[in-house]
């Protein structure tokens, strides 16, 4: 039976599995991903079976992780390293950004990169500081660097086949408060292009974007709105670098308004792009201004405060309201 319902981080662990097992140039490397698999045990049970040279316990060196991980990919590995929490990302913002996301563009295209960064990444699990952190936007701004982040399980196994798969370097987002959310997944279905936006639910009066961890809140919003009369329809991103600007044009030239809905804080996240973006493309068809909604332009408050801090169900449907007013 290829059907399972499986949680997201049970996704990723099988679509890892299946991914070392087709190549074994596929690595894995981190810290605790071997012995401990992993703080949310995404890779449980993989070094056990594949052994110490393929799934590598690291020192506590997030540059360190990266560039090793730049150097195997030069020798025709393809490696899938494991940054930890949201927020430990940063030592290795250098090699990302400095070298990672420039080799392709540096050799004239003589030389790629198949690499993998997973970031677990988000609040909502009442974490202490630095753990609860939503930068997909300093990634989706750098040239050279795809950015993706699935919100069910079936995408989290698919997109990360598909990342692993990329000759180019992709930053993997995991909705961490996600993970235990259980979907059907066919791991013998022919998945969506990597980088594809996906209707979740139709409507006709309002468009709703978001992606990885927000998708399941403009769900519940859509569901909430229909018991009041209202036609909302939600599009998944899925990719944050490239956009699916074509599916979000064609959804609001259907609804004529559109709310961007993102964790992160709204002050210059994706949420401004896009509505930069269709703005410029769907002017016409517009019945009211882009609206976002997203994190306040302050740090990641102490875990008794984040559900202030998190855009829920009340904030996605006052944006509705306000657009709906116009």
């Amino acid at each position: 039976m290829t059907v399972q319902k499986l949680p997201i981080a049970k996704a990723i662990n099988e679509s890892l599995r299946k991914a070392m097992e087709n190549d074994p140039k596929v690595l894995i490397m981190g810290e605790d991903v071997g012995k401990l698999g992993g703080v949310f045990r995404v890779t449980d049970g993989l070094q056990k079976d594949f052994g110490e040279g393929r799934v590598i316990d690291t020192p506590l060196a997030e540059s360190g992780i990266v560039g090793t991980a730049i150097g195997l990919a030069l020798r025709g590995y393809r490696p899938v390293v494991e940054i930890q929490f949201d927020g430990f990302v940063f030592p290795a913002y250098d090699q990302i950004v400095t070298q990672l996301a420039k080799m392709h563009a540096r050799a004239l295209g003589k030389i790629k990169l198949p690499v993998v960064v997973r970031i677990p990444y988000g609040g909502g699990i009442g974490a202490v500081e630095h753990h609860s952190e939503s930068p997909e936007a300093l990634f989706a701004h750098v040239p050279g660097l795809k950015v993706v982040s699935p919100s069910n399980a079936s995408d989290a196994y698919w997109m990360m086949q598909q990342a692993i798969q990329s000759d180019d370097p992709i930053i993997y987002f995991e909705p961490k408060r996600r993970y235990w959310d259980k979907s059907e997944v066919d791991t013998e279905t022919i998945p969506d292009p990597l980088h594809k936006a996906r209707t979740v639910v139709a409507g006709s009066d309002l468009t709703l974007v978001a992606y990885g961890p927000m998708v399941k809140v403009c769900v519940e919003a859509a569901a909430a709105a229909a018991e009041e009369g209202k036609s909302i329809e939600v599009l998944d991103l899925r990719s944050m670098s490239p956009i699916d600007f074509d599916a979000v044009q064609a959804s609001v030239e259907k609804t004529g308004r559109l709310v961007v809905v993102h964790e992160a804080p709204v002050f210059y996240g994706a949420g401004a792009e896009i509505a930069a973006r269709i703005t410029e493309r769907s002017f016409y068809h517009l019945e009211a201004p882009v609206l976002r909604v997203g994190g306040y332009h302050a740090p990641y408050p102490p875990a008794r405060l984040e559900e202030e801090y998190l855009p829920g169900l009340d904030r996605v449907l006052d944006a509705v309201d306000r657009s709906l007013a116009y």
